[in-house]
Protein backbone atom coordinates (compact mmCIF):
# COMPACT_ATOMS: atom_id res chain seq x y z
CA UNK A 1 0.00 0.00 0.00
CA UNK A 2 1.43 3.25 -1.16
CA UNK A 3 0.64 6.25 1.49
CA UNK A 4 3.00 8.80 0.51
CA UNK A 5 2.28 11.38 -2.06
CA UNK A 6 -0.53 13.39 -0.62
CA UNK A 7 1.15 16.69 -0.41
CA UNK A 8 2.13 15.90 -4.06
CA UNK A 9 -0.79 15.51 -4.93
CA UNK A 10 -2.62 17.86 -3.42
CA UNK A 11 -0.32 20.38 -4.73
CA UNK A 12 -0.88 18.88 -8.20
CA UNK A 13 -4.44 19.47 -7.84
CA UNK A 14 -3.68 23.46 -6.87
CA UNK A 15 -0.84 23.92 -9.82
CA UNK A 16 -3.64 23.13 -12.77
CA UNK A 17 -4.84 26.21 -14.24
CA UNK A 18 -9.16 25.34 -13.76
CA UNK A 19 -10.51 27.23 -15.78
CA UNK A 20 -14.62 26.30 -14.33
CA UNK A 21 -15.28 27.76 -10.94
CA UNK A 22 -17.34 25.27 -8.11
CA UNK A 23 -19.18 25.62 -5.27
CA UNK A 24 -19.73 22.69 -3.03
CA UNK A 25 -22.61 21.72 -0.28
CA UNK A 26 -23.43 18.85 1.64
CA UNK A 27 -19.60 18.38 0.69
CA UNK A 28 -18.69 15.55 3.29
CA UNK A 29 -15.74 14.58 3.45
CA UNK A 30 -14.77 15.76 -0.18
CA UNK A 31 -15.57 12.72 -2.18
CA UNK A 32 -17.48 14.40 -4.79
CA UNK A 33 -15.39 17.06 -4.52
CA UNK A 34 -12.30 15.37 -5.10
CA UNK A 35 -13.74 13.61 -8.07
CA UNK A 36 -14.59 16.71 -10.02
CA UNK A 37 -10.94 18.55 -9.27
CA UNK A 38 -9.18 14.81 -10.55
CA UNK A 39 -5.43 14.96 -10.58
CA UNK A 40 -5.78 11.83 -8.03
CA UNK A 41 -4.54 8.13 -8.89
CA UNK A 42 -6.56 5.36 -7.35
CA UNK A 43 -5.99 1.18 -8.07
CA UNK A 44 -3.02 2.19 -10.80
CA UNK A 45 -4.83 4.46 -12.91
CA UNK A 46 -4.49 8.27 -13.01
CA UNK A 47 -7.75 10.72 -13.06
CA UNK A 48 -6.27 13.42 -15.04
CA UNK A 49 -6.80 17.01 -13.79
CA UNK A 50 -9.95 18.63 -14.95
CA UNK A 51 -11.28 22.16 -15.66
CA UNK A 52 -13.13 22.75 -12.26
CA UNK A 53 -11.76 24.62 -9.29
CA UNK A 54 -13.60 24.06 -5.61
CA UNK A 55 -13.49 27.97 -4.34
CA UNK A 56 -16.09 27.05 -1.95
CA UNK A 57 -17.49 23.92 0.56
CA UNK A 58 -19.54 23.19 3.05
CA UNK A 59 -20.76 20.90 5.46
CA UNK A 60 -22.06 20.62 8.84
CA UNK A 61 -20.09 18.01 10.48
CA UNK A 62 -17.09 19.08 11.78
CA UNK A 63 -14.80 16.06 11.95
CA UNK A 64 -15.66 15.59 8.12
CA UNK A 65 -15.08 18.91 7.76
CA UNK A 66 -11.26 18.37 9.17
CA UNK A 67 -10.64 15.35 6.57
CA UNK A 68 -11.62 17.97 3.81
CA UNK A 69 -8.91 20.56 5.37
CA UNK A 70 -6.52 17.99 5.81
CA UNK A 71 -7.05 16.32 2.25
CA UNK A 72 -7.91 18.82 0.18
CA UNK A 73 -8.19 22.54 0.95
CA UNK A 74 -9.30 25.05 3.59
CA UNK A 75 -11.87 26.65 2.08
CA UNK A 76 -14.91 24.69 3.51
CA UNK A 77 -17.29 26.28 5.83
CA UNK A 78 -18.46 24.13 8.45
CA UNK A 79 -21.97 24.86 10.21
CA UNK A 80 -25.34 24.98 9.25
CA UNK A 81 -26.20 25.64 5.23
CA UNK A 82 -28.54 28.22 6.26
CA UNK A 83 -26.32 30.11 7.83
CA UNK A 84 -23.10 29.42 5.69
CA UNK A 85 -25.16 30.54 2.22
CA UNK A 86 -24.24 34.17 2.87
CA UNK A 87 -20.56 33.54 2.27
CA UNK A 88 -20.39 31.95 -1.22
CA UNK A 89 -18.87 33.61 -3.61
CA UNK A 90 -21.31 35.78 -5.66
CA UNK A 91 -20.48 33.67 -8.90
CA UNK A 92 -19.95 30.07 -9.92
CA UNK A 93 -19.91 28.24 -13.01
CA UNK A 94 -21.54 25.31 -11.10
CA UNK A 95 -22.46 24.39 -8.11
CA UNK A 96 -22.79 20.85 -6.66
CA UNK A 97 -23.67 18.63 -3.76
CA UNK A 98 -25.37 15.02 -2.33
CA UNK A 99 -27.86 16.39 0.02
CA UNK A 100 -29.16 14.47 2.99
CA UNK A 101 -30.91 11.36 1.70
CA UNK A 102 -32.38 9.73 4.84
CA UNK A 103 -35.61 10.88 4.64
CA UNK A 104 -35.58 9.23 1.28
CA UNK A 105 -33.71 6.14 1.62
CA UNK A 106 -35.34 2.51 1.80
CA UNK A 107 -33.61 2.17 5.04
CA UNK A 108 -35.10 5.33 6.06
CA UNK A 109 -38.37 6.70 7.70
CA UNK A 110 -39.83 7.70 4.01
CA UNK A 111 -40.52 10.93 5.00
CA UNK A 112 -39.47 12.23 1.43
CA UNK A 113 -38.61 15.88 0.80
CA UNK A 114 -40.66 16.75 3.60
CA UNK A 115 -38.50 15.41 5.92
CA UNK A 116 -36.10 17.84 7.89
CA UNK A 117 -32.80 15.83 6.71
CA UNK A 118 -33.65 15.63 3.00
CA UNK A 119 -36.25 18.31 2.69
CA UNK A 120 -32.50 20.33 2.27
CA UNK A 121 -32.54 20.37 -0.76
CA UNK A 122 -34.22 23.35 -1.03
CA UNK A 123 -30.20 25.11 0.09
CA UNK A 124 -29.16 23.61 -2.52
CA UNK A 125 -32.03 24.83 -5.12
CA UNK A 126 -31.41 28.72 -2.93
CA UNK A 127 -27.52 28.53 -4.00
CA UNK A 128 -28.53 27.75 -7.72
CA UNK A 129 -30.99 30.77 -7.84
CA UNK A 130 -28.48 32.78 -5.99
CA UNK A 131 -25.50 31.79 -8.48
CA UNK A 132 -27.15 31.28 -11.27
CA UNK A 133 -24.12 28.53 -12.75
CA UNK A 134 -24.36 26.90 -16.07
CA UNK A 135 -24.85 23.55 -14.40
CA UNK A 136 -25.42 21.91 -10.88
CA UNK A 137 -25.28 18.19 -9.77
CA UNK A 138 -26.83 16.69 -6.92
CA UNK A 139 -26.67 13.05 -5.92
CA UNK A 140 -28.65 10.98 -4.36
CA UNK A 141 -29.96 7.48 -3.19
CA UNK A 142 -31.54 4.92 -5.34
CA UNK A 143 -34.78 5.19 -3.56
CA UNK A 144 -35.49 8.70 -4.61
CA UNK A 145 -36.64 6.67 -7.75
CA UNK A 146 -39.16 4.39 -5.75
CA UNK A 147 -42.84 4.45 -6.04
CA UNK A 148 -43.07 6.20 -2.72
CA UNK A 149 -40.48 9.05 -3.40
CA UNK A 150 -42.42 10.05 -7.08
CA UNK A 151 -43.85 13.02 -5.63
CA UNK A 152 -40.67 13.89 -3.82
CA UNK A 153 -38.74 13.70 -7.20
CA UNK A 154 -41.12 15.45 -9.00
CA UNK A 155 -40.78 17.94 -6.50
CA UNK A 156 -36.71 18.56 -6.67
CA UNK A 157 -36.70 18.58 -10.34
CA UNK A 158 -39.41 21.05 -10.64
CA UNK A 159 -38.04 23.22 -8.55
CA UNK A 160 -34.89 23.53 -10.56
CA UNK A 161 -36.95 23.61 -13.74
CA UNK A 162 -38.29 26.63 -12.17
CA UNK A 163 -35.08 28.27 -11.97
CA UNK A 164 -34.77 27.50 -15.72
CA UNK A 165 -32.75 24.56 -16.10
CA UNK A 166 -33.26 21.44 -18.30
CA UNK A 167 -32.63 18.70 -15.67
CA UNK A 168 -31.22 15.03 -15.92
CA UNK A 169 -32.18 12.36 -13.94
CA UNK A 170 -30.19 9.40 -14.19
CA UNK A 171 -29.10 6.25 -12.09
CA UNK A 172 -25.63 4.72 -12.32
CA UNK A 173 -24.17 2.18 -11.12
CA UNK A 174 -20.49 2.36 -9.56
CA UNK A 175 -18.75 -0.72 -10.37
CA UNK A 176 -19.88 0.11 -14.13
CA UNK A 177 -16.93 2.84 -14.05
CA UNK A 178 -14.39 1.47 -11.93
CA UNK A 179 -15.65 1.69 -8.56
CA UNK A 180 -15.26 -2.20 -7.10
CA UNK A 181 -18.91 -1.64 -5.20
CA UNK A 182 -22.73 -2.28 -6.12
CA UNK A 183 -23.39 0.93 -5.11
CA UNK A 184 -26.48 2.45 -7.27
CA UNK A 185 -26.51 6.17 -6.61
CA UNK A 186 -29.08 8.70 -8.37
CA UNK A 187 -27.35 11.79 -10.43
CA UNK A 188 -29.92 14.99 -10.87
CA UNK A 189 -27.65 17.19 -13.25
CA UNK A 190 -29.56 20.68 -14.32
CA UNK A 191 -27.80 22.59 -17.24
CA UNK A 192 -28.95 26.35 -18.66
CA UNK A 193 -30.20 26.43 -22.29
CA UNK A 194 -26.92 27.80 -23.50
CA UNK A 195 -24.98 25.10 -22.19
CA UNK A 196 -24.98 21.79 -24.65
CA UNK A 197 -27.48 19.05 -23.08
CA UNK A 198 -25.28 17.13 -20.63
CA UNK A 199 -24.57 13.30 -21.89
CA UNK A 200 -24.12 10.67 -19.32
CA UNK A 201 -20.78 9.31 -18.96
CA UNK A 202 -20.14 6.00 -21.32
CA UNK A 203 -19.17 3.08 -18.31
CA UNK A 204 -16.15 1.58 -18.87
CA UNK A 205 -16.53 -1.61 -17.41
CA UNK A 206 -19.27 -4.46 -17.42
CA UNK A 207 -20.35 -7.36 -15.20
CA UNK A 208 -17.67 -9.43 -16.96
CA UNK A 209 -14.52 -7.33 -15.92
CA UNK A 210 -15.97 -5.09 -12.91
CA UNK A 211 -13.24 -4.51 -10.19
CA UNK A 212 -13.73 -7.21 -7.55
CA UNK A 213 -13.08 -7.46 -3.68
CA UNK A 214 -10.38 -9.28 -3.75
CA UNK A 215 -8.17 -7.42 -6.44
CA UNK A 216 -9.27 -3.62 -4.61
CA UNK A 217 -8.20 -4.72 -0.81
CA UNK A 218 -6.00 -8.66 -1.40
CA UNK A 219 -2.62 -6.79 -0.68
CA UNK A 220 -4.24 -5.81 2.58
CA UNK A 221 -5.06 -8.99 3.91
CA UNK A 222 -1.75 -9.53 6.18
CA UNK A 223 -1.39 -6.06 7.21
CA UNK A 224 -2.00 -5.68 10.78
CA UNK A 225 -4.27 -2.67 12.33
CA UNK A 226 -2.86 1.12 11.63
CA UNK A 227 -4.95 4.04 12.71
CA UNK A 228 -2.59 6.58 11.19
CA UNK A 229 -4.00 4.90 7.36
CA UNK A 230 -7.37 4.26 8.73
CA UNK A 231 -6.84 0.31 8.58
CA UNK A 232 -8.88 -0.49 11.61
CA UNK A 233 -11.65 -2.68 12.04
CA UNK A 234 -15.22 -2.98 14.06
CA UNK A 235 -15.25 -5.70 16.76
CA UNK A 236 -19.11 -5.53 16.56
CA UNK A 237 -21.12 -9.04 16.95
CA UNK A 238 -23.22 -10.63 14.26
CA UNK A 239 -26.47 -9.37 13.70
CA UNK A 240 -29.42 -9.88 11.41
CA UNK A 241 -29.29 -9.84 7.67
CA UNK A 242 -26.92 -6.72 7.09
CA UNK A 243 -24.90 -7.46 10.25
CA UNK A 244 -24.07 -10.70 8.62
CA UNK A 245 -22.87 -10.09 5.14
CA UNK A 246 -19.77 -11.30 3.99
CA UNK A 247 -18.13 -10.00 0.83
CA UNK A 248 -17.50 -12.46 -1.73
CA UNK A 249 -13.85 -12.55 -3.18
CA UNK A 250 -15.01 -13.12 -6.74
CA UNK A 251 -17.42 -9.61 -7.39
CA UNK A 252 -17.43 -6.09 -6.03
CA UNK A 253 -18.56 -4.91 -2.58
CA UNK A 254 -22.04 -4.34 -1.77
CA UNK A 255 -22.87 -0.75 -1.29
CA UNK A 256 -20.99 0.74 1.54
CA UNK A 257 -23.17 2.23 4.46
CA UNK A 258 -22.94 5.23 6.61
CA UNK A 259 -24.14 3.88 10.00
CA UNK A 260 -22.37 0.90 9.56
CA UNK A 261 -20.75 0.00 12.78
CA UNK A 262 -22.90 -3.24 13.52
CA UNK A 263 -23.49 -3.91 9.76
CA UNK A 264 -20.20 -3.00 7.69
CA UNK A 265 -19.16 -6.86 5.51
CA UNK A 266 -16.89 -8.94 6.42
CA UNK A 267 -13.78 -10.01 5.15
CA UNK A 268 -14.12 -12.41 2.32
CA UNK A 269 -11.83 -14.58 3.61
CA UNK A 270 -10.52 -12.99 7.48
CA UNK A 271 -12.23 -13.62 10.19
CA UNK A 272 -13.13 -9.37 10.60
CA UNK A 273 -15.25 -6.86 9.44
CA UNK A 274 -13.16 -5.03 6.97
CA UNK A 275 -11.21 -1.89 8.35
CA UNK A 276 -11.94 1.49 7.14
CA UNK A 277 -8.71 1.64 4.51
CA UNK A 278 -10.69 -1.40 2.83
CA UNK A 279 -13.72 0.74 3.26
CA UNK A 280 -12.39 3.38 1.56
CA UNK A 281 -10.75 1.48 -1.36
CA UNK A 282 -14.28 -0.13 -1.74
CA UNK A 283 -15.27 3.61 -2.63
CA UNK A 284 -11.90 4.27 -4.69
CA UNK A 285 -10.66 6.84 -2.25
CA UNK A 286 -6.67 6.96 -2.46
CA UNK A 287 -4.55 5.32 -0.06
CA UNK A 288 -3.05 9.18 0.03
CA UNK A 289 -6.46 10.35 1.37
CA UNK A 290 -6.32 9.73 5.59
CA UNK A 291 -9.44 10.53 7.49
CA UNK A 292 -9.60 12.62 10.25
CA UNK A 293 -11.61 11.09 13.37
CA UNK A 294 -11.46 7.44 15.31
CA UNK A 295 -13.64 4.56 13.89
CA UNK A 296 -17.25 5.43 13.85
CA UNK A 297 -16.49 8.66 12.54
CA UNK A 298 -14.43 7.43 9.51
CA UNK A 299 -17.34 5.05 9.41
CA UNK A 300 -19.67 7.82 8.66
CA UNK A 301 -17.31 9.94 6.25
CA UNK A 302 -16.90 6.94 3.90
CA UNK A 303 -20.20 5.68 3.96
CA UNK A 304 -21.76 9.17 3.56
CA UNK A 305 -19.24 10.16 0.63
CA UNK A 306 -19.86 9.96 -3.95
CA UNK A 307 -17.24 7.48 -4.77
CA UNK A 308 -14.31 9.91 -5.93
CA UNK A 309 -13.88 7.74 -9.36
CA UNK A 310 -17.94 7.61 -10.16
CA UNK A 311 -17.20 11.54 -9.32
CA UNK A 312 -14.54 12.22 -11.68
CA UNK A 313 -16.74 10.09 -14.78
CA UNK A 314 -19.60 12.32 -14.15
CA UNK A 315 -17.53 15.52 -13.89
CA UNK A 316 -15.68 14.87 -17.17
CA UNK A 317 -18.71 13.87 -18.65
CA UNK A 318 -20.41 17.70 -17.77
CA UNK A 319 -16.81 19.60 -18.84
CA UNK A 320 -17.58 18.36 -22.52
CA UNK A 321 -21.01 20.19 -22.09
CA UNK A 322 -19.44 23.11 -20.74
Amino acid sequence: MKNDGKNVAREKRKEAAAGLSVVSLFSGCGGLDLGFEGGFDAFDTEYRRLPFNIKWANDLNPVACRSYKKNLADHIHCGDVWEALNTMPKQADVVIGGFPCQDLSINGLRKGVAGVKSGLYRAMVEAVAMLKPKAFVAENVRGLLFHYNKDSLEQVVNDFKALGYAVNVDLYLAADYGVPQMRQRVFIIGTLPKVKPFVPPVPVRTKANWMTSKEAVGDLEDMPEREDINHIWSRAERSPEQGNRKLKADRPADTIRAECHGNIQYHYKLPRRISMREAARFQSFPDSFIFDGKLRETERQVGNAVPPIMGWHIAEALSRSL
